[in-house]
C-alpha cells in the first residue's frame, strides 16, 4: 500500500456514505491523507464522515474532483458518472474499492478476511464484537452497521484486520489474506461465475491465499471441495457436528431471539454462550466467530461476553418496532437461500403470519432464479413485491416483478413504496411479522411501514 499511496496526498471517494466506502476512509484518514468525498442522498453515515473533517460534496459533478490525485469508486458506478469521467479525462489515477481494500490488507500482520455466500456481515461484526470485547485494539470493514463501532467500520492501531471478502467479480483474490473464514458456498453472482463449479474454484484459490489459516464450515460440501490441494497453512473446521474442531452442544432456545448452547473445541468445553439473533444459520455464524477470534488471540471469556454483547448487524434481521402488535423487521437477505432461512427462521416464533416484503435485485439474478425465489419466498403467509432494483444491469432478459409475482400464491406487487405501504398497512393484522427483504433500498419500505402504522395504531413499544 505505501508504494502505491506514495505522493498521494488528496484522495476524493465517489460515494463515501456506501458501507464499503466508509471504513476506507476512516483507515486513511487515520493515517494522515487528506480526503474529499461525495453522494447522491443525505445519510447517517454521511454525518460521521463530516464529524471526521472530510468534506463531503451531496451530488456528483466533475468539479467535486478538484485538486485530487487518487480518485475511489465502486463497481457499483456507472462508467459515465461526471466524477469518474472526469477523472479519466484529466489522466487522475482511479482505484475501484475492491482493489484499494486489498492495498489496506497489506499493512495488517493478521488480516481476517471472511468469505461465505451468506453471513459475511454477521460473522464479520461478531468476530469485531468479540476482540473489542478482549480489548484488542481492531480496525474492521463490515458491510453492514454494528452498534458498537458507530457505523460500518474502524481504524485502530493494531495488527488484526477484520473485514468482509467478497466474492463478486472475484473482489476477494486481491486481499492479502492471513486467515481466510469460509462460512458457506452456493450459488450465486451466476451473471459473472456461469456455474457453480467456478465459484467453488474461486473460493480454493481465496483458501491457497491465505498465508496463515483456512476457518472453514465443516459441514458445508461445496467447502470441503475448496479445500483441495491447501497447504501449508492451518484447517480448522466448524459446523453443527462433532467431527468439526469447533460445534455446539446443549442447544436450547429461550423466547423469540436468544439462543444457548455450549461451544466446543476438539471435543472440549469452551464456553457457554448465548446469542441475540434469531435463527440456527446464527449458531454456525457464531462458532466461526469464535474460532477466527480465538486463533486471532482472544481467549474463552472473550468469545462468550462478544457474543452476548452481539445484539445483531444493521439490516439482519434488524426489528425496527412494534405497533398495535404488529412486528416491522429488516433484512438484508437477496438470494433465495438466504430468504429461505430468513423466512423458515420467522415462522418458527410466536407470530400468527409472517409477510415477505421484497424488492428483487438485478434482473440477472432474478431471472436466473426465479423458481428458487418462488420457493423461498412462498414460505411467508403473505408475500408483496416491489419492482426488481436493476444496480449496474440494463433489463436485457426482459424480466419483470410481475413475472416471479404469478408464481407465488396470492402474491402481489407494486412499483412504489408508498403503495406497498399502503396495501401492508391496511392488511396486517396484530400478530403479524413484516420482513423486509433485499439488498437495495427495501428498508425505505420498512420506515413508511412503520411511520404509517405508528399514526395508525398510535401505539408503539
Amino acid at each position: 500500500m505505501e508504494d502505491f499511496l506514495t505522493g498521494k496526498k488528496h484522495i476524493h471517494f465517489i460515494g463515501i456514505g456506501g458501507s464499503g466506502m466508509y471504513p476506507l476512509a476512516q483507515i486513511l484518514h487515520s493515517k494522515g491523507f487528506y480526503l474529499t468525498g461525495s453522494d447522491n442522498n443525505e445519510t447517517e453515515t454521511l454525518d460521521l464522515v463530516r464529524k471526521m473533517g472530510i468534506p463531503v460534496y451531496l451530488g456528483q459533478k466533475a468539479e467535486n474532483i478538484k485538486g485530487a490525485d487518487l480518485i475511489v469508486y465502486t463497481a457499483a458506478i456507472m462508467s459515465d458518472n461526471p466524477e469518474l469521467s472526469a477523472a479519466k479525462e484529466s489522466g487522475v489515477k482511479t482505484v475501484e474499492r475492491a482493489v484499494l481494500l486489498g492495498l489496506i490488507t497489506e499493512g495488517f500482520p493478521n488480516a481476517v478476511c471472511v468469505s461465505g455466500t451468506h453471513g459475511k456481515t454477521t460473522t464479520t461484526s461478531m468476530i469485531t464484537q468479540i476482540l473489542l470485547a478482549d480489548n484488542m485494539d481492531i480496525s474492521a470493514v463490515i458491510g453492514g452497521k454494528l452498534k458498537a463501532i458507530g457505523g460500518s467500520g474502524l481504524a485502530g492501531k493494531g495488527d488484526t484486520l477484520v473485514c468482509e471478502a467478497c466474492e463478486f467479480l472475484d473482489h476477494f483474490l486481491g486481499l492479502s489474506t492471513d486467515v481466510a473464514v469460509v462460512l458457506n458456498i452456493d450459488e450465486d453472482h451466476l451473471d459473472y461465475f456461469k456455474n457453480l463449479d467456478n465459484i467453488v474454484s474461486s473460493f480454493n484459490k481465496f483458501c491457497k491465499n491465505a498465508s496463515k489459516a483456512v476457518i472453514i464450515n465443516g459441514d458445508d460440501p461445496n467447502a470441503e471441495k475448496a479445500l483441495d490441494g491447501v497447504t501449508n497453512k492451518d484447517i480448522i473446521t466448524f459446523g453443527r457436528d462433532e467431527k468439526n474442531d469447533w460445534y455446539p452442544e446443549n442447544i436450547r432456545n429461550e423466547g423469540n431471539i436468544e439462543t444457548y448452547f455450549t461451544i466446543m473445541h476438539r471435543k472440549a468445553p469452551f464456553c457457554e454462550a448465548v446469542i441475540h439473533v434469531p435463527g440456527e444459520h446464527n449458531i454456525v455464524n457464531a462458532l466461526a466467530a469464535a474460532a477466527a477470534a480465538y486463533y486471532s488471540g482472544a481467549d474463552a471469556e472473550g468469545v462468550k461476553k462478544g457474543l452476548d454483547e452481539f445484539k445483531g448487524a444493521g439490516r439482519r434481521f434488524e426489528k425496527y418496532g412494534e405497533y398495535g402488535g404488529i412486528t416491522v423487521v429488516d433484512d438484508y437477505g437477496h438470494n433465495p437461500t438466504e430468504i429461505a432461512a430468513t423466512l423458515s427462521t420467522a415462522k418458527k416464533m410466536n407470530f400468527k403470519r409472517v409477510w415477505a416484503v421484497h424488492q428483487p435485485f438485478t434482473y440477472s439474478r432474478t431471472y436466473t432464479f426465479l423458481d428458487k425465489f418462488a420457493s423461498a419466498l412462498s414460505i411467508a403467509d403473505k408475500t408483496v413485491l416491489t419492482e426488481i432494483m436493476g444496480s449496474r444491469e440494463k433489463n436485457t432478459y426482459n424480466i419483470y416483478a410481475k413475472d416471479l409475482c404469478e408464481k407465488i400464491n396470492g402474491c402481489v406487487w407494486f412499483p412504489e413504496f408508498e403503495q406497498v405501504a399502503d396495501y401492508v398497512c391496511e392488511n396486517a393484522r396484530e400478530g403479524d411479522l413484516i420482513i423486509t427483504l433485499g439488498c437495495g433500498d427495501i428498508y425505505k419500505a420498512a420506515r413508511i411501514i412503520c411511520e404509517k402504522l405508528c399514526k395508525e395504531k398510535d401505539v408503539q413499544k
